[in-house]
């Protein structure tokens, strides 16, 4: 039996507990979570209700439950120093310390890395820690830029212009007030393209890549309205994307490789866990839009339940510097995962308001997030609520699965009928062919 310690509440770590739970080993799961998720209450031998971000009150959890390891699901934990606080405890983690943690809560020093190793994939950027030169850089990017607050910001902190930004006045605007906010700002040249998550499992020598994604953050279908954290992602049969060429696959898997290796020459520290690249085929090639230094939400959906070997081989292999070791594939599955979202998400969500889960249909995953479960049932609690995940061995027939499951939710709830779809799908290999 292995004992096993998982922070987080949301869908990405109820997939990530089924597939420790999945183990041949036998796993007693103990969690802690800022609230209840009825899915890894199920898995759970133990459930501790406390903030994420509270290192006393996990420390203390962990001396009474005595994992062998850890694992941490959301950003915000690594970024507060979770994982260092219990390896001074002796407890390892398949996540990143925080000095390596950087590579998403510091977007400044992920593109100050690059460029210092001359790593391929950056754009043309600025970092600013003042006024100095700010607005000439504006104006030398003219209409397309973007501008990027330091720090982790819930997803809200970048802002493009042409999508949240009308002109170079409200970019410098903006770039003022995360100024004031924080010690520093990033500002950067607008890449168009088509955008793609590579994860990849990292014990800081060797990295092992998952499947391509496509995660979908605009609300509504069409790409429209405002980012979220993601409605819903798609993967495809083949681990490629159909906007997707060899080359393109091969250019982001070598850009988290140097980036492992460069921040190990950078920090001293081995970053182990996952590295999750977002990035862009551009008509200049393959561009990196950002490091996330965990599991996506809801890429990780899409991912686990198709891995081939044991997720506590993986972690333990993350853990030891022997990933290169562990048997890890993936099956050659399509998948197809949607999220209900409660009504007015994400800018003005409803929130306590009961929905009903009716019947799902054969072959769909569930993964309850943000809900609230209550002795009558569930509630809304504000964020995305409940998420569906079609695996099959087309991407038509995933959509398909997905889309049948969605619809078995009632109450005030929305959700994405076009991910995954053809149309949406051929929408974007158009586009790509163009820019190509």
């Amino acid at each position: 039996m292995k004992r096993v310690l998982l922070i987080g509440n949301g869908a990405r770590e109820h997939v990530m507990a089924e597939a420790l739970k999945a183990s041949s080993y036998g796993v007693s799961l103990f969690v802690v979570g800022g609230a209840k998720n009825p899915g890894i209450v199920e898995l759970a031998d133990e459930y501790l209700v406390a903030d994420v971000c509270d290192i006393e009150a996990i420390t203390e959890f962990a001396k009474d439950v005595k994992p062998d390891f850890a694992v941490v699901g959301p950003e915000g934990p690594i970024a507060a120093g979770v994982v260092d606080a219990l390896l001074e405890m002796e407890i390892h983690s398949a996540s990143p310390l925080r000095t390596v943690g950087r590579l998403e809560s510091s977007k400044s020093y992920t593109r100050d890395l690059l460029e210092k190793f001359q790593i391929p994939g950056n754009p043309e950027f600025k970092v600013f820690t003042d006024e100095d030169g700010l607005e000439a850089f504006f104006e030398k990017l003219g209409d397309d830029f973007v501008v990027k607050a330091d720090g982790l910001k819930g997803g809200k902190g970048v802002k493009v212009s042409g999508d949240h930004l009308n002109g170079v006045a409200e970019g410098l605007a903006y770039a003022r007030e995360c100024l004031a906010d924080g010690d520093r700002v990033v500002v950067e040249e607008k890449l168009v393209g088509q955008e793609f998550s590579l994860m990849s499992f990292c014990d800081g020598a060797h990295t092992v890549d998952m499947p391509c994604i496509q995660d979908h953050k605009r609300a509504y279908e069409d790409d429209k309205g405002p980012n979220t954290g993601g409605m819903g992602s798609y993967s495809c049969e083949n681990h490629s994307l159909p906007f997707l060429v060899g080359e393109d696959i091969r250019a982001a898997s070598d850009i988290t490789k140097n980036v492992a290796k460069a921040l190990f020459e950078d920090t001293g520290a081995y970053f182990k866990g996952v590295m999750y690249g977002g990035f862009i085929v551009t008509k200049n090639g393959v561009k990196l839009i950002e490091y996330n230094a965990r599991l996506g939400d809801p890429e990780a959906m899409n991912v686990l339940p198709i891995m081939t070997g044991d997720f506590v081989d993986v972690c333990e292999g993350i853990i030891n510097k022997t990933l290169d070791q562990v048997e890890v594939g993936f099956e050659k599955k399509a998948t197809v995962c949607k999220y209900v979202v409660p009504e007015g998400y994400p800018d003005d969500p409803c929130k306590g308001e009961k929905i009903v889960v009716g019947e799902i249909p054969e072959g769909v995953k569930v993964y309850y997030a943000s809900v609230d479960d209550k002795e009558d049932g569930l509630y809304l609690s504000g964020s995305r609520a409940v998420a569906f995940v079609g695996v099959a061995d087309t991407l038509e027939e995933a959509e398909k699965l997905a889309q049948s499951a969605v619809g078995a939710v009632t109450g005030p709830v929305f959700y994405r009928k076009d991910i995954g779809t053809a149309d949406l799908v051929e929408k974007r290999v158009e586009m790509m062919k163009g820019i190509r």
